[in-house]
């Protein structure tokens, strides 16, 4: 009798615990449901910043600041910003000046220059070929980019290619061994094709 009482009790604390495993289900599945109710709120306000009206402002933005840009080539690598900002003071208020760097920091040797107004471009570009630090600078207009447009470049020859076939990197030992022969050899003929 005694051990019946013991398991009744044992089953109704079972009971509780797993009423208290459902209560706590529940509560994960209604966070969850909000998750992702708030999920799809986001999604649908950054569905709609992204629209057509937003990123055709944000492309006119962009022609308008490179409308009142220009590249200047050939820059010496230890050019300051100072120093080219400097250079092209003549030509209007300038606003800023990006020299680019390669991942290491090291400049590239070109830089942008960008004025406050527009007016500014038409006198810069007639600083074409003027020297800075001994160097005579290429100063063009600022092109603006296409997005999704990608130049195209011509395939380039690969040394290793002949008549179509890839041969593999030459070695630095003679893998046949002393006066031995490969079976197939490539004519050592100058081809203009490949």
């Amino acid at each position: 009798m005694e051990g019946d009482v013991v398991m009744a009790a044992a089953d109704d604390g079972g009971d509780q615990e797993l009423d208290n495993m459902k209560k706590r289900l529940k509560e994960m599945e209604d966070e969850a449901a909000a998750l992702r109710e708030m999920q799809a709120k986001v999604e649908k306000e950054m569905g709609a910043a992204q629209g057509d009206p937003a990123a055709a402002a944000n492309q006119a933005n962009r022609e308008e600041v490179d409308a009142r840009s220009i590249f200047v080539g050939n820059v010496d690598y230890s050019c300051t910003p100072e120093e080219v900002q400097q250079h092209f003071q003549t030509c209007g208020t300038v606003n800023r000046v990006t020299i680019r760097t390669n991942k290491y920091g090291q400049p590239k040797g070109y830089a942008y220059v960008e004025f406050l107004e527009a007016e500014a471009v038409e006198p810069a570009l007639l600083l074409n070929e003027s020297e800075l630090h001994g160097r005579q600078l290429k100063v063009s207009a600022k092109r603006t980019n296409i997005p999704g447009m990608k130049q195209l470049h011509p395939r380039r020859a690969n040394p290793y290619r002949s008549r179509g076939l890839f041969m593999g990197a030459p070695y630095m030992f003679n893998p046949y061994g002393y006066g031995k022969v490969p079976r197939f050899r490539a004519p050592m003929r100058y081809n203009p094709y490949f």
